[in-house]
């Protein structure tokens, strides 16, 4: 689904990038990824995220999807300066994912997932492209964050089949992908790292 403008002003916005830096740095700190990795942003909008995963984490590639090609169009314009030839920007959605199984290294999620219709065919999606041992460094919101009677008015998001905590959670885990310690965790939403099973 994609998103309003109230939206898109927020995902576009400086304190945005702010926020996105500051849920890297966490990542890193759970669980860094060795450089030369493959990465995928899913929902990458104007691109800002997929460079801040560049500068953080120097992979061999990292790759840009959204399913709204005026956002793929921002990123193309803006990755001529920022990532040069590593990142690919195209337009996907997330619940069918363009790969082969065991491709990527490192998906980012930064808030995408409770905008699908079918979020747990989303999760099985990012746990298949996922080579054993790879990283799904996740930031995801619940629905007392975007649900409630303000913000509901102001944003657009699928209604039916909507998940909390223990739900997303059990998601992850039916996916194969193992949440590593030091996440955190509200009523609100979810910031962590899980761990594609090795065996």
């Amino acid at each position: 689904m994609k998103v309003n403008w109230p939206e898109r002003v927020w995902i576009n916005s400086p304190v945005r990038t702010w926020v996105q830096r500051r849920e890297i740095a966490f990542f890193e700190k759970v669980r860094p990824l060795p450089a030369g990795s493959r990465c995928l942003e899913i929902g990458c909008g104007r691109g800002k995220g997929v460079e801040l995963v560049h500068r953080a984490f120097h992979p061999s590639r990292v790759d840009g999807m959204d399913i709204d090609p005026l956002m793929i169009e921002l990123a193309k314009k803006r990755s001529r300066d920022d990532v040069g030839d590593i990142s690919f920007f195209f337009v996907a959605d997330a619940q069918n994912l363009p790969y082969p199984d065991a491709c990527m290294d490192a998906v980012i999620n930064f808030g995408i997932i409770h905008h699908l219709e079918d979020w747990e065919k989303g999760i099985r999606e990012i746990a298949r492209v996922l080579v054993r041992g790879g990283l799904f460094y996740c930031e995801e919101i619940y629905p007392p964050l975007y649900a409630n009677l303000v913000f509901r008015r102001l944003v657009v998001h699928p209604t039916e089949n909507r998940f909390h905590g223990e739900q997303f959670r059990a998601a992850l885990s039916a996916s194969g992908l193992r949440l590593l310690p030091g996440l955190k965790e509200s009523r609100f939403g979810i910031l962590g790292v899980a761990q594609k099973d090795t065996a």
